[in-house]
């Protein structure tokens, strides 16, 4: 229990960081953090040890939990297969990309971990509820968008796989089974999203070849030629702005 009352408390503090910009402007309240390392004299601190070794473990492993239950898979995906579809191989640059969908994860996302922080987390470290209700309310409303954005059959697929009774109410759905289910249903979704982009410049590819073909300039690679007027129509079109408010559009 101490473990996991540990583990709320970290997720507390970073549902805190993401869901209130304001407290920037206030006096920052740095912790102080004293780690030492010397001879346990009973049981009782070697349990401790391991269960903090415990928290840090899964804390590590909680920005990629974040990542793949939250928009960040689709958002990611359908940038990267525009970048694609543009021929501009490595523009905008990986860290360009990842920081773009990070910050427009946390647009979206916000006010999800606003609602988690102010019934699941706050309550819980101010003493009025219980671990299991704060954890509950703390996972409701991530369980709420991922249900928004689940296909019923990729549910219904897990649900199967698992073996487990049929759910009557989204409640009766285990976590654990919903965040695959989600999962795959954004990659659908991602690609589906990225076979539209395509479209337009598979145009423009095909003439350019058709054109250098027709000339008899067979040995010019088409990509060369077609490349400028591709980033010519994206820009045209404000690309960018099209592309990111239909992304945040998908989630509403």
């Amino acid at each position: 229990m101490r473990h996991e009352q540990r583990t709320l408390i970290c997720l507390g503090a970073l549902f805190s960081f993401l869901s209130a910009p304001a407290m920037a402007l206030a006096a920052p309240i740095i912790p102080h953090v004293d780690i030492n390392v010397g001879t346990a004299n009973n049981p009782q601190d070697v349990a401790t040890s391991l269960q903090l070794l415990a928290a840090l473990t899964v804390l590590s492993l909680a920005p990629s939990i974040i990542m793949m239950t939250t928009a960040f898979v689709r958002i990611v995906v359908v940038i990267g297969l525009l970048r694609n579809a543009l021929s501009t191989q490595n523009v905008p640059p990986n860290q360009v990309v990842i920081a773009l969908a990070l910050f427009l994860t946390f647009y979206i996302m916000s006010p999800y971990w606003n609602e988690a922080n102010e019934n699941g987390i706050q309550p819980y470290l101010a003493g009025r509820i219980t671990y299991e209700e704060a954890l509950k309310n703390t996972v409701a409303p991530l369980r709420e968008f991922m249900f928004k954005q689940t296909r019923e059959a990729d549910l219904a697929l897990f649900v199967n796989l698992s073996q487990a009774e049929r759910p009557n109410t989204p409640e009766d759905v285990s976590t654990f089974t919903l965040i695959p289910a989600y999962v795959i249903s954004e990659l659908k979704t991602a690609f589906q999203i990225g076979f539209m982009i395509y479209i337009p410049f598979i145009v423009i590819d095909m003439i350019v070849a058709s054109t250098l073909m027709g000339m008899g300039m067979m040995m010019l690679p088409p990509v060369m030629i077609s490349m400028p007027f591709k980033i010519l129509l994206f820009v045209m079109v404000d690309g960018w702005h099209l592309l990111i408010k239909s992304l945040i559009v998908s989630f509403k």
